[in-house]
């Protein structure tokens, strides 16, 4: 080994020991078995899920499954190539169009995650003349995706700041294009972007709306079509970008859903696209599935909505604070990283999987367990749920 690799491993292994000693150091927690309600966690047994982005409880539902199965036995395990060489196939074709019809939009084009799908939209966007306007909790794919974007100029707006937002679209420039950023559920926050509003000024001001709904998509909106949905909008956000890890079956992938000129144009310059293999078309072929299981089942959507109501409720019952919100994120304010893993910690230790989130992904101060809840959970998992949450909480002085 060279001294030079030596001396960076030292140096990182001294950021890794800090990381250890201020108790804010991240372990992963190995499954043996599905994503589901109830998993067996190695070394834990069976333990009770309310951490995981499977919104809908489709990551293991059968159909999707075994759609995922055959498209694997049909088509082989990767593209080996990408889109525009020899890399498309027949699932992605098939999975874009229910997207663009499912999203209210002309079209859609599918990335292997909707980081990708970020980081292709947004630079693909901008030109030297752009002027960004990105809410400043957006998710950490749009921070990176405009950094790669160079723009003119950007607005960082307060969260949900409608009078910065106006501020910033008044300073821009005539000719100028604009384009405002906004998630359409906070991930760390559980609250929605001030849609409605958002798209209004966009309107005054000849602006481009564009949300990445990666946690709105099969949540929000009577049948799971997210924010736009939810909001009576569906089919006037210029672009929507999302994933179909999470709600949508939870294997992996994301997209673009906007006009056909937009997609074409993501298909024809964006980067993620023409250097990187396209999504598997396995995943292409069970993501399909899920869709369709959604749209016949929105019932699924009504029994998410119907318990996040009742856990948010009954943890307050019991003297917890979580945050208002009308998605399927919970969010518990504890204060410190170090406090949010040790509550974490001993709720795994009671069979409850949560996760304590802190600094850097939120500001200090503001660390937080965060619930996600999911449509295939039982009554019988919530009230085991809610009798961790308080023996931990009394245990450990939160409540």
């Amino acid at each position: 080994m060279s001294s030079a690799g030596t001396g960076l491993d030292r140096a990182i292994g001294a950021e890794l020991d800090g990381l250890r000693e201020a108790g804010t150091y991240k372990r992963a927690n190995v499954l043996r078995s599905p994503q589901g309600p109830v998993v067996e966690m190695e070394g834990r047994g069976e333990v009770l899920v309310l951490s995981s982005n499977n919104y809908l409880g489709l990551a293991d539902r059968r159909e999707v499954v075994e759609a995922g199965i055959d498209g694997l036995r049909r088509y082989g395990a990767g593209t080996a190539s990408v889109r525009f060489i020899c890399g498309t196939f027949e699932p992605h074709l098939e999975l874009e169009r229910e997207l663009a019809d499912f999203s209210g939009t002309e079209a859609a084009l599918t990335y292997v995650s909707c980081w990708n799908a970020n980081e292709a939209a947004i630079p693909s966007l901008t030109d030297e003349s752009t002027v960004i306007l990105s809410d400043a909790l957006n998710h950490a794919s749009i921070i990176d995706a405009i950094r790669l974007s160079k723009p003119a100029r950007k607005v960082i707006y307060s969260h949900s700041s409608m009078d910065e937002l106006r501020a910033g679209l008044e300073s821009c420039e005539p000719g100028q294009r604009k384009l405002v950023i906004t998630d359409g559920v906070f991930s760390m926050e559980g609250d929605l972007a001030r849609l409605p509003d958002i798209v209004e000024l966009a309107r005054e001001h000849e602006a481009v709306v564009l949300v990445d709904d990666s946690h709105g998509t099969g949540v929000m909106g009577k049948t799971g079509r997210g924010v736009a949905e939810h909001f009576g909008l569906l089919g006037d956000v210029d672009v929507i970008t999302s994933t179909l890890g999470k709600a949508l079956g939870g294997a992996a992938g994301g997209y673009v859903a906007a006009s056909e000129e937009v997609c074409d144009m993501l298909f024809q310059r964006s980067r993620p696209h023409l250097f990187s293999n396209a999504l598997p078309p396995t995943v292409a072929c069970s993501a399909l599935e899920a869709v369709r299981v959604l749209r016949r089942e929105p019932q699924l959507v009504e029994r998410l909505h119907a318990i996040t109501a009742s856990f948010r409720s009954r943890l307050r019952e019991r003297g917890f604070a979580p945050l208002d919100g009308e998605g399927a994120i919970i969010p518990i304010i504890v204060g410190e990283t170090a406090f949010a893993i040790r509550f974490s910690q001993r709720l795994l230790e009671e069979g409850v999987f949560v996760t304590g989130f802190g600094f850097p992904v939120v500001p200090e101060g503001t660390a937080r367990i965060r619930v996600q809840m999911s449509a295939a959970l039982e009554d019988e998992h919530l009230d085991r749920a809610l009798d961790a949450f308080e023996r931990v909480g009394r245990e450990l002085g939160l409540i």
